[in-house]
């Protein structure tokens, strides 16, 4: 493994932000799509990417799709190294190890091998989950294992034939990234024997409840409050669902299947609705309404031309932004589902991270591109080349953009105190 070149020491913020329920310092990128699994960061976007053209340090990695997380001036991720799923955690600044844990067994097929789901810090706690389903708490200082388990102990299956079949995860690998609120986390089993989703309490791993029986795709669930209750909102392959967070109790659902049950998107939070979309049905909006002990699903609006495969878009000043379904990138009206325009030149996947009414665009050619969150028109403000292909999504923490693609890890310096 490349040794860390260009090594500085950046300063962390102090403020601390209690963001879904767990306390995190508002710089920090703790979890898949940040702080608080909307794509946002605390972090400012520059107005330009002037001066970045080396990074500050980068080092070798093995294959896998999971995305980096930061906490604490600590930078987690997952790769292949020496044949099995194995996290590292490294020091943010300088991209030095601080300690390594293989914890499970190695998944592969044709695309890549390594693990597909990005790993969750709260509380000084790392969680990570495996391919197969192996799922483990780790402790953030050391890496030493707190708890675990693996979905197999709650009747979850493997599928052999990677072509077909009932579950998209169990075929795939499980990449739907499990969610802290506060003292359980919420981890998408994928079991019909009633854990599809199972709460755990996350000191201890003590089980909390186990809910419904559907079978899980790729989606990464939210959790919110919706309707008047509080709830974990989830994407499966029978459709759209939320269950009371304290029990478990099935509050909705919108059922909908989709082709070779493949749902990518994580749902989009806003007010009492939640938006998503799949590559077979398009995107829609629902507004979570209050009836009696339950909730009640209503459509809100339905735009079945945007048929978004792989990207979450995120929503800013009410605005939805993101890939499209014609490798474009779109904007389009929270509201009313309304595209206000699209922009050619994309491929299969981009991620987008919004932060101060700015878009740090990632596509999987390695670029990342700074966009102005405009309504009115595509305003870009510069791009450059952060890494190889990629489809992992990129984190933003303490002026880093820490990017990463099936060979390096990287550091970029993009705020004036990582510089």
């Amino acid at each position: 493994m490349n040794a860390p070149s260009n090594s500085f020491r950046g300063s962390i913020l102090g403020a601390v932000l209690v963001a879904a329920s767990f306390a995190a310092p508002a710089a920090d990128w703790p979890g898949w799509r940040g702080i608080s699994r909307d794509g946002h960061a605390r972090d400012p976007l520059p107005s330009s990417f002037a001066g970045v053209d080396r990074p500050v340090w980068k080092r070798s990695v093995g294959h896998g799709y999971s995305s980096p997380v930061v906490s604490g001036g600590r930078l987690v991720y997952l790769d292949d190294a020496g044949g099995r799923e194995t996290v590292h955690c490294l020091e943010a600044t300088t991209g030095r190890e601080l300690w390594t844990n293989a914890f499970a067994e190695l998944f592969t097929d044709e695309f890549e091998p390594g693990p597909r789901c990005t790993p969750l810090v709260a509380d000084g706690r790392v969680f990570v989950q495996s391919c197969y389903g192996e799922f483990a708490c780790l402790d953030l200082k050391d890496g030493t294992r707190r708890w675990g388990f693996h979905f197999k102990d709650f009747g979850a299956t493997w599928v052999k034939d990677r072509s077909g079949g009932p579950g998209a995860a169990s075929r795939r690998g499980h990449s739907g990234a499990p969610w802290v609120d506060g003292n359980r986390v919420v981890v998408q089993v994928g079991s019909t024997n009633g854990a599809s989703l199972v709460a755990f309490d996350t000191a201890t791993g003590r089980l909390l409840w186990k809910s419904q029986n559907d079978l899980t795709c790729y989606s990464s669930l939210v959790t919110a409050t919706l309707g008047g209750r509080r709830q974990a909102v989830a994407v499966t392959c029978e459709g759209f669902l939320g269950v009371d967070l304290q029990d478990g109790s099935p509050l909705w659902r919108l059922p909908f299947r989709t082709g070779a049950n493949r749902n990518v998107l994580t749902p989009i939070v806003d007010g009492d609705t939640v938006t998503f979309a799949s590559h077979t049905t398009g995107l829609r909006r629902l507004r979570i309404e209050p009836a009696g002990p339950t909730n009640r699903p209503v459509e809100a609006w339905f735009n079945r031309d945007l048929k978004i495969n792989l990207a979450t878009p995120v929503q800013v000043a009410g605005h939805l932004y993101g890939m499209g379904a014609s490798r474009d990138f779109v904007c389009v009206e929270a509201s009313t589902g309304k595209v206000l325009w699209k922009q050619p030149g994309f491929d299969q996947y981009a991620s987008t991270i919004a932060s101060g009414g700015r878009l740090l665009v990632l596509n999987d050619a390695g670029e990342a591109i700074l966009l102005e969150a405009d309504p009115a028109k595509y305003s870009e403000l510069g791009r450059f080349q952060a890494c190889g292909k990629t489809f992992s999504h990129p984190a933003l923490a303490d002026g880093l953009l820490i990017t990463r693609d099936p060979k390096e890890i990287a550091a970029w310096a993009l705020g004036p105190s990582a510089r």
